[in-house]
């Protein structure tokens, strides 16, 4: 008999909803949707769609008989394709609970993403401390000499590019911020910073980053699912030359 221990999450869920959860099953693993982990695909989608919605469908379906429950967030705190794609699992039968996090009342300072840590590992830690506490007061703070604005990318390697004075700006600057929908947040980037302004491919996004972009005089790319060697030249081209 299989038992069920798994609390399955996308986007930023609701910081009310992500405590009750927390204490209805205090021994639950928590995991994260939006990761691919290698999970077979599942022949839901369209096969041009966001990768990140492609793992969401994977990881519920993959997990299905070990989850309690997914949070799904549904509002502008994460896109019409996760709204989408709570539909489909709701309608498909999973135990799905949608989630809207528009509000500024939990707006914290940000330390992570200006901290002198590896870019993949400030990351990591931003999308750990949506459900689980982050010690920031030992994070050395340094200047910025580049910037990665956007989502955390489907292909986790190429922040491995980055080096470590490297600032978070974006949507993941706004999860640090316990503020996901706060698009002045998201759209802010310190203007004499070279930055990156990542999208995937397919993704809303995409109309910003572009746009910002060319504002700033910074690097947009796009990427499906795993970055070919092209763009990651592209990065590094752009990381040696300014």
């Amino acid at each position: 008999m299989n038992v069920k221990k798994i609390i399955g999450f996308w986007g930023y869920p609701h910081p009310e909803l992500i405590k009750k959860y927390k204490q209805l099953y205090p021994m639950a693993v928590w995991v994260d949707f939006d990761i691919d982990y290698g999970y077979p695909k599942q022949d839901i989608l369209p096969e041009s769609y966001c990768s990140i919605i492609k793992n969401i469908i994977n990881c519920a379906y993959y997990l299905r008989s070990e989850l309690l429950v997914i949070l799904a967030p549904i509002g502008k705190d994460k896109c019409d394709s996760g709204w989408f794609a709570y539909e489909i699992l709701k309608d498909s039968g999973f135990p799905v609970i949608s989630s809207i996090f528009e509000d500024n009342l939990y707006k914290k300072e940000v330390k992570i993403s200006s901290s002198c840590i590896p870019l993949k590992q400030k990351i990591e830690l931003i999308t750990r401390g949506i459900y689980d506490e982050i010690s920031v007061e030992n994070l050395k703070q340094c200047k910025a000499k580049f910037g990665f604005w956007g989502v955390p990318p489907n292909d986790l390697s190429i922040l491995e590019l980055f080096p470590d004075e490297t600032h978070v700006y974006g949507w993941t600057r706004c999860v640090e911020a316990m503020t996901p929908a706060d698009i002045n947040l998201e759209m802010y980037v310190d203007k004499d910073v070279p930055t990156v302004f990542y999208s995937q491919s397919f993704c809303s996004k995409a109309q910003l980053a572009k746009y910002l972009a060319d504002k700033y005089n910074g690097l947009f790319i796009d990427i499906d699912d795993k970055a070919t060697n092209s763009t990651k030249a592209k990065i590094e081209a752009f990381l040696r030359l300014r």
